[in-house]
């Protein structure tokens, strides 16, 4: 049985932000764009402990989506759920950046 997997409010501002952004110029790739990440983090619930620990925060995970956005997560494998904390894309500003 797979394990139920949600957004945190910040990860949907942040994959809103990624597809907004990118949808102002090419809107079909911004479509495919969300798409995809969506499916890597739906993907999550069959494969939970895919992504590696994020070092100093051994309860966050992380998964890559090429070629550029990190997708954080956090695994409660006593209630089987995952949670999206952040979606991230690298390309940014690094000093903006705050894992929750």
């Amino acid at each position: 049985m797979d394990y139920h997997v949600s957004f945190s409010a910040q990860s949907n501002r942040d994959l809103g932000q990624v597809v907004s952004f990118l949808a102002r110029k090419n809107p079909a790739a911004a479509q495919r764009l969300g798409d995809a990440i969506v499916d890597r983090v739906l993907a999550l619930g069959a494969m939970p402990h895919l992504g590696p620990p994020v070092r100093d925060r051994p309860n966050i995970r992380r998964v890559i989506q090429r070629p550029w956005f990190l997708i954080y997560y956090r695994v409660d494998d006593s209630a089987r759920t995952i949670e999206v904390t952040r979606i991230w894309d690298t390309r940014q500003n690094p000093a903006g950046f705050r894992l929750h």
